[in-house]
């Protein structure tokens, strides 16, 4: 028996995404499709690089060819991605999605999950930048090695000077430390610091971009309003530690990406520093600042728990000698963020699917 591309497609639209609600056929993720007697061979394009669900979709598309066209079928699949975005991009039509990366105090952490992100998403095949907004505290040169480096800088045709981010670990990295003394005080007024940040998205060759993920201050101030105002952002992973008082200001952050005018919609919660794990004792957890207060937050304000981040002696070895941890993909750390940064780019897409169709 023939097999026709008909009867391939007609079996895959029994596949459905479990995040769009909509079959692989419907949503167009079935590309270069080629039948050759019994060996049958296409590309599924997924909507990102970190997919979750990769291989579950694979099996999916294996298992209806056979059950619905041949038992015998040899079934070839490439995976590939194209990366969604919001519908308006138009202001920086070049990166796909905003991250913004927030906390409702300091010491949670929040940079250290910034970038470990980024460097999940690049590992994972994903073209990733990283703005280092707090500008009273920039953490982004300590954390990639690059204390004293300075970004260069073109000019265009049009004789515009663009800066230049400086790359590493295959992240395009800016931060306002880059441009300041790093043993000097930054004591800018409100609306000095604004501009300076602006410049970072406006002034730079970014290139194009799947996700550009921005560290934000702590608390909720000029920094935060200037950035949800002015830029297309496609949604904010609020960090946070199990103890109450974490958690209180944590509420007031997450509680002011939905006040009219802002109104960005929050990707999750991120409970860091959940649980500490003994280097000698990896089987061990030991809840030394209390247990799941990050996933009662999620549960409150309804919406996604992305995850548990250990508290273990390498993830700070790994920012102070410029190395984040989750270079090394085998460590538990890293696991976690790799599934972390996974439910990020689906719930990006659930997002960008909705904003599509609206």
């Amino acid at each position: 028996m023939t097999i026709s591309t008909e009867q391939v497609l007609s079996a895959l639209r029994n596949v459905e995404d479990p995040d769009l609600k909509k079959d692989l056929v419907t949503l167009n993720m079935i590309k270069d499709l080629s039948i050759n007697d019994k060996n049958i061979s296409f590309t599924l394009e997924l909507t990102t690089p970190a997919c979750p669900m990769k291989d579950m979709l694979k099996n999916a598309c294996t298992n209806a060819i056979k059950h619905f066209v041949d038992k015998n079928a040899e079934i070839h699949i490439n995976i590939t991605s194209r990366v969604t975005k919001p519908a308006d991009t138009s202001q920086l039509n070049e990166i796909r999605n905003i991250i913004l990366v927030s906390s409702g105090k300091g010491g949670v952490g929040k940079s250290t999950v910034a970038s470990n992100l980024a460097v999940t998403l690049a590992a994972d095949g994903a073209k990733v930048g990283l703005i280092d907004a707090d500008i009273y505290g920039p953490s982004v040169p300590t954390m990639f090695g690059l204390l004293g480096a300075k970004p260069s800088a073109r000019e265009t045709a049009d004789g515009k000077t663009l800066i230049l981010p400086i790359e590493k670990f295959g992240i395009k990295l800016l931060s306002l430390g880059f441009f300041a003394d790093p043993d000097q005080p930054v004591p800018w007024r409100g609306p000095m610091a604004s501009n300076a940040v602006k410049q970072l998205f406006n002034d730079a060759d970014w290139g194009e971009l799947d996700y550009l993920i921005v560290d934000l201050p702590p608390g909720t101030g000029d920094i935060h309003i200037t950035i949800t105002q002015s830029f297309p952002i496609a949604g904010a992973v609020i960090v946070t530690t199990p103890q109450q008082v974490a958690l209180a200001d944590t509420r007031k952050g997450l509680a002011m990406f939905r006040m009219p005018g802002i109104n960005i919609p929050v990707l999750g919660v991120i409970e860091n520093m959940a649980y500490f794990t003994p280097e000698e004792l990896p089987d061990n957890k030991y809840y030394i600042f209390g247990k799941d207060g990050g996933k009662e937050l999620a549960k409150s304000f309804d919406v996604p728990f992305l995850g548990e981040i250990p508290l273990v002696q390498g993830i700070t070895a790994g920012g102070d000698n410029g190395e984040p941890i989750s270079l090394d993909k085998t460590t538990p750390t890293a696991l976690a963020f790799g599934e972390i940064a996974g439910k990020i780019a689906q719930q990006i897409a659930i997002h960008n699917a909705k904003s599509a169709n609206c």
